[in-house]
């Protein structure tokens, strides 16, 4: 099943059972109604567990947010770090740079196709492995180039752009796999269908269920959900970070 089709089925999932709970609360408190005065303190407890729903989803959401950010930003750091490595190689002797520029080219393309095959993560990671060979040739071509003569000017500017544009693959890779703990995903989910029980429990009483209030419910925490996933995983869902790979790819085409 694609990353898009699980989030839709986690998404309907939660809604279903929102929806079921709302129910069941429903039916369960009219079966059982008493006075007025059976739900002294009754209100304190829902308002705590509505409040700690609304805290989760507000702390959850605000780090899916920041995180997607990050990585946007990463994205252009490393579009800038390359740009300036690729730059600083004018620093050395002519007859080393065509085969550095080489080198270059195809660690770009590496880059790009790492990212661009996600989810077949088997195949972004072999994409993965293949620029960092590329990094440990980069490298060890630098530094031979940097050893003659007419290339020592170059061994801080250039060296120091390189060891800038590797460190930031490590950064991107770590981002990557950063997410919120899945524990924190069934917490909010569990919460969701708590909040849903005892929301229906609140409506008892009345002569009619209302299904504006028990669909909008359902729906809005199951969509505020959803989106928090999207944004957690940007390069699998509909909410993504794709665009940001023209800056990758501008580079690139400034390397012919």
């Amino acid at each position: 099943m694609s990353p898009v089709n699980l989030a839709i089925l986690i998404t309907a999932s939660l809604f279903l059972g929102m929806v079921g709970c709302l129910e069941c609360g429903y039916r369960l408190a009219n079966r059982r109604l008493k006075p007025e005065g059976g739900r002294a303190g009754a209100g304190a407890v829902e308002g705590a567990i509505f409040g700690l729903l609304g805290l989760l989803i507000a702390f959850t959401f605000s780090g899916a947010h920041t995180r997607f950010e990050a990585r946007r930003q990463l994205v252009i750091q490393e579009s800038n770090n390359i740009g300036t490595a690729w730059l600083r190689l004018d620093l050395l002797p002519p007859a080393t740079q065509p085969p550095l520029r080489d080198l270059f080219r195809e660690y770009v393309d590496a880059r790009l196709a790492a990212y661009a095959k996600l989810p077949d993560v088997p195949a972004a990671r072999a994409e993965l492995e293949r620029s960092l060979q590329l990094q440990n040739d980069i490298w060890t071509q630098s530094v031979a180039a940097c050893k003659l003569p007419e290339g020592q000017r170059a061994i801080m500017p250039l060296l120091s752009a390189l060891n800038a544009m590797f460190d930031i693959v490590t950064n991107r890779t770590t981002a990557l796999k950063t997410h919120t703990p899945t524990i924190v995903f069934g917490m909010l989910g569990v919460l969701a269908l708590i909040s849903a029980l005892l929301a229906g429990m609140g409506m008892a009483g009345a002569t009619r269920r209302s299904w504006v209030h028990i669909l909008g419910f359902a729906l809005i925490i199951s969509l505020t959900v959803y989106v928090i996933l999207d944004l957690e995983y940007p390069r699998l869902g509909l909410i993504r970070i794709d665009s940001m790979d023209q800056l990758l790819r501008d580079v690139r085409h400034d390397m012919q």
